[in-house]
């Protein structure tokens, strides 16, 4: 297997049939299904958004392998109304940085973990390679008093999948992923490109975490997408690292956010640590997914940038406006990690 199988014009047919994207009309399941559908492989899209508002799918309606199935993949019974049979089942419905930083109720179980749960029902009951989207923050170590965002849910989401390997034999595996950007993103994917774009355009001020010194970890979402493809073709079962290396520090992103989007919005540091740097700020160990898979991220931050923006600037018009509501208390669908 080639790095090359899962490229822009794949040249390998993939190894699956029938997949299930779950969080699908989010940011990262849409490219995930759009991908998968771009190599043949028919896609049911599960998310519990109305399909009247799942904007980031409208364009595959029309594609004969594509279907979208509203359903809440974390709801008990959900995985028997989903007919398959599957050989392919992607679970990304990890929590957003807002839904992650945001206070919620201590009820467990979460219902990340629910979800988890339902979808490697799904797997085992068709004998389907499952694929954890998981985040950087499930193998994260806290430091003094902070804890890691949401790392316990993650952390258990896991150790789920594991258990039903060494149980069930279940053919599972995880990806931790590493911030992703790109088209799609919503206003409130992410507390970074999103928040500076929105602010560069209302007219400022750009708020910049800490001294803007920070070198954050960006992977633009078609370079994500290959690497998620390229772990679930494979038999792996430890954690794969994805993202992009820390390049450009905040401060910098935050002037070619000002340029592309031709703002002279003044920039202001808030000089206050950003909690949202915890668990990536010493960036993804991604010699395991270069070495064994050949992966290694080729869009460039000042080519991801422009085509994030424009798609950003492009938004409210065809989606409506950026008041979008709030993901306190909830797994966030769009996934940005």
């Amino acid at each position: 297997m080639t790095s090359a199988m899962f490229s822009m014009a794949p040249v390998v047919p993939p190894p699956w049939e029938k997949a299930v994207v779950t969080s699908g009309a989010g940011f990262l399941g849409s490219h995930l299904c759009e991908r998968l559908l771009d190599a043949g492989v028919d896609v049911d899209c599960v998310d519990d958004v109305p399909a009247a508002s799942a904007h980031n799918v409208e364009h595959l309606a029309g594609h004969p392998g594509f279907r979208y199935l509203e359903r809440d993949i974390a709801r008990p019974g959900c995985p028997g109304t989903l007919a398959g049979p599957y050989d392919l089942v992607l679970h990304p419905a990890c929590p957003a940085p807002r839904a992650v930083f945001a206070p919620r109720p201590s009820n467990p179980p979460d219902a990340g973990t629910r979800g988890t749960r339902n979808a490697l029902a799904l797997a085992d009951r068709d004998g389907a390679r499952f694929l954890l989207v998981s985040t950087c923050h499930a193998g994260a170590h806290p430091g003094g008093d902070r804890p890691v965002p949401d790392g316990g849910s993650q952390r258990f989401s896991e150790a789920l999948t594991t258990a039903f390997v060494s149980a069930r034999e279940t053919d599972a595996g995880i990806v931790r992923l590493f911030p992703a950007y790109g088209p799609r993103m919503a206003p409130d994917d992410g507390p970074l490109i999103p928040d500076l774009v929105r602010q560069a355009l209302s007219g400022g001020p750009v708020t910049i975490p800490g001294d803007g010194s920070r070198r954050p970890s960006l992977c633009y979402v078609d370079d994500t997408v290959e690497g998620v493809l390229l772990v679930a073709a494979s038999r792996s079962v430890r954690p794969v690292d994805i993202g992009g290396e820390p390049t450009a520090t905040v401060e910098e992103i935050a002037r070619r956010v000002l340029d592309l989007t031709g703002s002279d919005a003044r920039l202001e540091f808030t000089g206050a640590h950003d909690d949202a740097a915890a668990a990536e700020q010493l960036g993804p160990q991604t010699g395991f997914a270069h070495e064994i898979f050949g992966w290694t991220p080729k869009v460039s931050l000042g080519d991801g940038l422009k085509r994030t923006v424009a798609d950003l600037i492009d938004r409210p018009a065809r989606s409506g406006p950026w008041n979008v509501p709030s993901a306190e208390g909830g797994v966030h669908r769009a996934c940005s990690w």
